[in-house]
């Protein structure tokens, strides 16, 4: 089965799917060896550990896709991939969609924010009228074919124009095609409630960003709520930000790592990437000539 059917099937059963951010290849085997389903690619991810910048629509199409697309390969489960806004207009997002496929990326996020994008917690977001923004989603729903991918339409409607109109885009999403409904940032655990009651039976998508706009959520009260999927995007990118900054502020002062706890040794770093595995490929096809 492949990994973008496995994750169709993973909607399908009951309960609810907890992703976590991954922004490399590092962290996504991480994830997959401590057991998750599934992973999930953040832009705010992808810019910080790449170019050292924020979620300001730096990133490029070509960018972000070699960087989650080499993501998608170094695992064997599904990796669902922020896609900004698709990069243009619904031409531009067919060759998105397109490339998406060829990467080997199980779901996409298309969001109807207005070019440069920003993180959806931040400040000064503009939105695109809902016609531009369906034509786009009915673009990518064609190209991703007979292709399993999952599109999870996206708003971030709630900051400029309302809780209520970002609810009503939802429902216009999910009947334009998309497989999951995302609507970004709502600020209290009244508004998650809300949607949840208000696009009832549709598959829902929830964030959940330490300091964001929207109150933390455990994976079990969003799905009383009636989430579908719940993303912890930037969860690992913090713990190891604070871990490195630790240890170099440690190695400043002091000019040594000793004592310093919280790394791996040296075999269990070769385990996380495979040493063993590629060592035997080295004795069977190297040495034996």
């Amino acid at each position: 089965m492949s990994n973008s059917k496995s994750f169709r099937h993973y909607l399908e059963r009951p309960g609810i799917l907890i992703l976590p951010g991954v922004y490399d290849c590092l962290s996504a085997k991480l994830a997959e060896q401590v057991g998750f389903e599934a992973v999930f690619t953040s832009g705010f991810g992808i810019s910080g550990s790449t170019l050292g910048l924020p979620d300001y629509g730096f990133l490029t199409a070509t960018e972000m896709l070699y960087s989650a697309g080499r993501i998608a390969q170094s695992i064997d489960i599904p990796l669902v991939a922020d896609m900004d806004t698709g990069y243009g207009n619904a031409l531009n997002v067919i060759r998105t969609v397109e490339d998406a496929i060829q990467q080997g990326i199980s779901g996409i996020i298309l969001e109807d924010q207005d070019w440069p994008k920003k993180c959806g917690h931040f400040q000064g977001k503009r939105v695109i009228p809902v016609d531009e923004y369906l034509s786009k989603l009915r673009a990518a729903v064609d190209a991703k074919g007979d292709s399993d991918l999952v599109i999870v339409g996206r708003t971030d409607a709630r900051a400029s124009l309302g809780l209520e109109e970002a609810i009503a885009r939802g429902r216009a999403y999910f009947e334009a095609g998309a497989d999951v409904i995302f609507v970004e940032a709502p600020q209290s655990a009244e508004e998650l409630k809300m949607i949840a009651e208000s696009l009832s039976g549709i598959p829902l998508f929830a964030n959940m960003i330490e300091g964001g706009k929207t109150p933390i959520l455990s994976g079990e009260e969003l799905a009383e709520l009636g989430f579908k999927i719940v993303v912890y995007p930037l969860s690992g990118l913090f713990a190891a930000t604070k871990a490195m900054r630790d240890c170099l502020q440690q190695l400043r002062s002091r000019g040594t790592t000793a004592g310093f706890d919280n790394l791996l040794s040296f075999s269990e770093f070769e385990a996380v990437i495979d040493v063993p595995k590629y060592r035997e490929l080295e004795g069977r096809f190297l040495e034996s000539g």
